[in-house]
């Protein structure tokens, strides 16, 4: 895989998604979830970059923010367009929502619950050229043909209904549906966490070969360390709504510089007998981001947390060129990756 750092196609600064707590007969907010809150981070033309974290860190808030699913309450999203224009995915006007829309789509996590069990397959994926009024009749069948044989799948299967295919199929029609529209950019929301481990291999390599063959950029979310490994360019790591760490794929994985990386990195299995663990369990729940402990969020389950971490929130600052870290004893760390 290579990417191209010449060009950013996708720019987030400060984002923040905070969720109102309403309650009481008088429905006031008393106060407000940090779903994600102050995160950054920049996409290359042609790169994947993977945004990891337990589930309820924000990841996937922060993609539905940059679809303009969800509302952001702070921050800036740039896009650069096919044409080259670099526009606010937040404050566009309606004819460039319009063009954003069709450059950057969604692959859902659900294979199963994403699509229209009413609708056959043909409907489904031509849905997106319909509902923009970009193509019909015989063009649109065209169309879907080509996309079903560039997933792989027969277009004999196009009058079909979702039922008749398995998980691995539906989520090839999935991502057939999203590159109907030609897009710049895929948000691949947990693409293949509900299939099997063996068809989970397939669906990333199809991703992988569509990359290569449309220069495809992804912002890949996910739990699963192993399938990142794979298939991601850069690494990001959040918690509890922030980034606590970025950097090149074979630096996080050899060389983390964040303890609550490392503490991911342990969880990743290694298929030795002889390698039993390398690491602790985390101790202590996920912090409340409708009430996040002051200084650094990760401090109540650190265990080299000192009186620093409690009472000041550490920079995001540059461990070596690319690699960044919000902890105040980065410079001091040496953590253990996952063996090669």
């Amino acid at each position: 895989m290579s990417a191209d750092s010449s060009q950013t196609i996708l720019e987030v600064d400060g984002l923040k998604v905070y969720f109102p707590i309403i309650s009481g007969l008088m429905r006031k907010v008393r106060g407000q979830v940090r779903a994600v809150d102050g995160v950054s981070f920049d996409l290359r033309v042609g790169e994947t970059l993977a945004l990891v974290g337990e589930s309820g860190c924000g990841k996937t808030t922060t993609g539905r923010a940059i679809l303009q699913a969800v509302q952001p309450t702070g921050g800036r999203i740039t896009f650069m367009t096919r044409e080259g224009d670099r526009v606010s995915t937040i404050s566009a006007a309606r004819d460039v929502q319009s063009i954003i829309r069709q450059e950057i789509q969604l692959i859902f996590q659900d294979p199963f619950a994403s699509l229209n069990p009413r609708m056959t397959i043909f409907d489904i994926v031509a849905d997106p050229l319909m509902a923009n009024r970009l193509s019909r009749g015989r063009e649109l069948e065209e169309r879907v043909t080509e996309m079903l044989r560039l997933v792989g799948l027969s277009p004999d299967y196009m009058r079909r209904y979702p039922h008749a295919f398995s998980g691995g199929q539906r989520q090839r029609i999935g991502i057939a549906r999203a590159l109907i529209m030609n897009p710049r950019l895929l948000i691949a929301d947990e693409p293949v966490s509900a299939l099997d481990v063996s068809v989970q291999s397939q669906i990333l390599n199809l991703m992988q070969d569509l990359q290569e063959q449309l220069d495809l950029t992804y912002l890949f979310i996910s739990h699963d360390l192993s399938v990142v490994q794979y298939i991601s360019h850069r690494v990001a790591v959040m918690y509890v709504g922030k980034i606590v760490e970025i950097a090149p794929t074979d630096d996080i994985f050899s060389a983390p510089k964040h303890p609550y990386t490392q503490a991911l990195l342990s969880s990743v299995p290694i298929p030795d007998p002889e390698v039993r663990t390398r690491g602790g369990a985390l101790e202590g729940e996920v912090a409340d981001p409708a009430n996040p402990p002051s200084g650094c969020y990760f401090h109540p389950r650190c265990p080299m947390a000192e009186e620093i971490c409690r009472e000041t929130e550490p920079p995001f600052a540059e461990v070596s060129p690319g690699h960044f870290s919000r902890c105040h004893f980065y410079a001091d760390l040496d953590l253990p990756g996952v063996p090669e």
